[in-house]
């Protein structure tokens, strides 16, 4: 598993209108090959009236999966400036298609490429993107005179909390990058002067929005 990594932040839609021709690009994550050619094809049952429906995607830890479509466009000018916009941010398991309605004047060549990635560029920045870390969470058994100083000494610190449990002791979850596990631990047993119990729990990724 990556340590991080970025991705689109959910589904989202944006339309531009270069020439009098129509460009609505779709953005989705999708983490199998199979979820992105579903999404593909929604898109385009959705806009089968479309002049062209094309589209790109990058899965995978090393981007081992690629694929970029023109449908019908001149080759290289829609589907390959689309890839190279996933590529330029660094996205991953990212799929995203552009539905253009023509508008009766020729872009050209070179109009074509910049449109395609043009409303890609501004698909994913109205979409949103996010940086996945990969997290540990330490859970901390400690006694409830000792609550107040370890939320407080938390809120403050580079970890986060993500949930408190008040039972007969009380545990608190807290989100720790892998890396900084020991670092945790050790910090966490000074503060507590040794009164705490420290054990690891699910490895998760945690999203932070970014502009890229």
């Amino acid at each position: 598993m990556l340590s991080h990594y970025y991705t689109v932040k959910d589904y989202g839609e944006h339309e531009i209108i270069i020439q009098k021709s129509r460009f609505i690009c779709y953005v989705e994550r999708a983490t199998t090959e199979s979820e992105a050619s579903e999404f593909i094809q929604k898109i385009k049952k959705k806009h089968h009236d479309a002049n062209h429906n094309c589209s790109a995607y990058l899965i995978g830890e090393n981007d081992q999966i690629q694929k970029a479509n023109d449908d019908g466009e001149p080759s290289g000018t829609a589907g390959v400036p689309m890839l190279e916009v996933l590529k330029k941010k660094k996205l991953k398991d990212t799929v995203v298609v552009v539905t253009r309605y023509f508008g009766g004047i020729k872009l050209g060549t070179g109009g074509l490429i910049r449109a395609y990635g043009k409303s890609v560029s501004e698909g994913l920045q109205a979409t949103g993107m996010v940086e996945r870390k990969l997290m540990r969470i330490m859970n901390t058994n400690i006694d409830y005179t000792w609550l107040g100083k370890v939320e407080n000494e938390l809120r403050s610190s580079t970890f986060l909390i993500k949930e408190i449990h008040y039972l007969n002791d009380v545990n608190v979850e807290a989100y720790v990058e892998e890396e900084k596990k020991t670092d945790f631990i050790e910090w966490m047993t000074e503060l507590t002067n040794g009164q705490s119990e420290i054990s690891e729990g699910d490895v998760v990724y945690l999203e932070e929005d970014v502009q890229i």
